[in-house]
C-alpha cells in the first residue's frame, strides 16, 4: 500500500492551476541558473472565523484554533530542502535545460553580495485576514546562502521590514547575475502547511476546519525568473499541492479547564438568547498540537514539493 496518495479532481470553479506575470523572462533559454530554493514549513498558526451561530444563538462570537507543529528536526527539514532542490534540478535537465553550477553562480562579482541569509531563517507570516503563523524557511546545502526576493514572503510585523528590503536588493544582484551571465536565474520558495483548513476531508467545530494534510500554500508559493533580457516572469501557485497519508498525529491541547469555561458561557449563553436578551457570544478556543512522523512526515513534504516543482518545470518548459 503506497504511504500517500495524491488527490487530481479540481472542482469547477477552482482558479487555474497556476498565474504568470510576464512570459518572457526564460523565452529560447537553454542554459539557467538556480539563485534561491526555499522551503518554508509553517509550526505555528493561529486561525478565527466567526461562528455561524448554534443552540438558541448561543455560539455567537468568535471560534479561534491556535495550532502548532512539534517533532520536525532541523535534519529533517534539510532532508526535505535538499530533496526537492535536486529533484527540481533534475526536472530542468529532463526538460532539456542545462543548469550551471552554485559555485561558479556565486563566484560571479554580480553575486559577491548577494543580500542573503542564514538558513535557517524564521518569519512571522500573514497568512489570511485573520490568520497569522510562524514560518521556518531552509535552502538546500548546495546553495552557500538563503535569498528571499520580494514577494517570496507576506510578512506580519516589524521584523519583516529589514527582510522586505533585503528582498529588493537580492532581487537587483540576481537580475544583474543574469544580464551578464546570458542565463535567466530562477527564484522558487515554497510554504509547506501543516494544518490547512480548506482541504476537503477536514474536521469542524463550531465553523472552523483544522486539517492535518501536508501541502504546499497556493499564493505563498511561488518562482520568480530573471531574464537575460532584463524581463521578469513570476508563476504563483493558485491551487494547493496536497499530499493525503499516515505523516502526522493530532492532539486537542486545549487545557480542561478552558473547555469547561467555554461549556459553561455557552449554556449561559444559550438560556439568554431563549429570553429575548441575545448571546454571550463568548465562542471557542482551541489549542492544537501536530506531531510530525519521522520518515513519513519527510516523505509526504518530499512528494508534495515534487508535484510542486512538477508545475514549475512545465511551466518553464511551455514559456522556452
Amino acid at each position: 500500500m503506497s504511504l500517500f496518495s495524491v488527490p487530481t479532481q479540481v472542482l469547477a470553479g477552482e482558479p487555474e492551476a497556476i498565474k504568470v506575470s510576464g512570459k518572457e523572462a526564460v523565452k529560447g533559454a537553454t542554459t539557467v541558473a538556480i539563485g534561491a530554493f526555499n522551503v518554508g514549513f509553517i509550526f505555528e498558526s493561529t486561525d478565527q472565523t466567526k461562528a455561524t451561530g448554534g443552540l438558541m444563538g448561543a455560539f455567537g462570537g468568535t471560534t479561534k484554533a491556535k495550532s502548532q507543529l512539534v517533532g520536525v528536526t532541523p535534519e529533517m527539514m534539510q532532508k526535505i530542502a535538499d530533496a526537492a532542490y535536486a529533484d527540481f534540478v533534475g526536472k530542468l535537465q529532463a526538460a532539456g535545460l542545462t543548469v550551471q553550477g552554485p559555485a561558479a553562480v556565486f563566484a560571479a562579482p554580480e553575486l559577491a553580495k548577494p543580500h542573503g541569509h542564514p538558513s535557517p531563517l524564521d518569519i512571522n507570516i500573514q497568512l489570511e485576514k485573520k490568520s497569522t503563523g510562524k514560518a521556518t524557511y531552509v535552502k538546500p546545502s548546495a546553495l552557500p546562502t538563503l535569498i528571499m526576493v520580494a514577494g517570496d514572503f507576506q510578512g506580519s510585523g516589524f521584523s519583516s521590514m529589514g527582510l522586505a528590503m533585503e528582498a529588493g536588493q537580492a532581487g537587483m544582484a540576481l537580475s544583474n547575475y543574469a544580464r551578464a551571465s546570458g542565463s535567466p536565474v530562477i527564484d522558487v520558495t515554497y510554504l509547506i502547511d501543516f494544518s490547512d483548513q480548506k482541504r476537503p476531508g477536514a474536521f469542524s467545530f463550531g465553523g472552523l476546519e483544522v486539517n492535518a494534510n501536508l501541502s504546499v500554500v497556493p499564493g505563498y508559493s511561488r518562482m520568480t525568473i530573471f531574464g537575460a533580457n532584463g524581463k521578469t516572469t513570476t508563476a504563483t501557485l493558485q491551487q494547493g499541492v496536497s499530499v493525503d497519508g499516515d505523516f502526522i498525529t493530532k492532539e486537542d491541547a486545549t487545557s480542561g479547564a478552558s473547555k469547561t469555561t467555554q461549556a459553561a458561557g455557552n449554556v449561559v449563553g444559550g438560556l439568554l438568547a431563549a429570553g429575548g436578551m441575545g448571546g454571550l457570544r463568548l465562542g471557542k478556543t482551541r489549542k492544537f498540537e501536530f506531531t510530525a512522523k519521522p520518515g513519513n512526515y519527510e516523505d509526504g513534504a518530499t512528494k508534495a514539493a515534487s508535484l510542486a516543482n512538477e508545475r514549475l518545470v512545465a511551466q518553464i518548459a511551455a514559456l522556452k
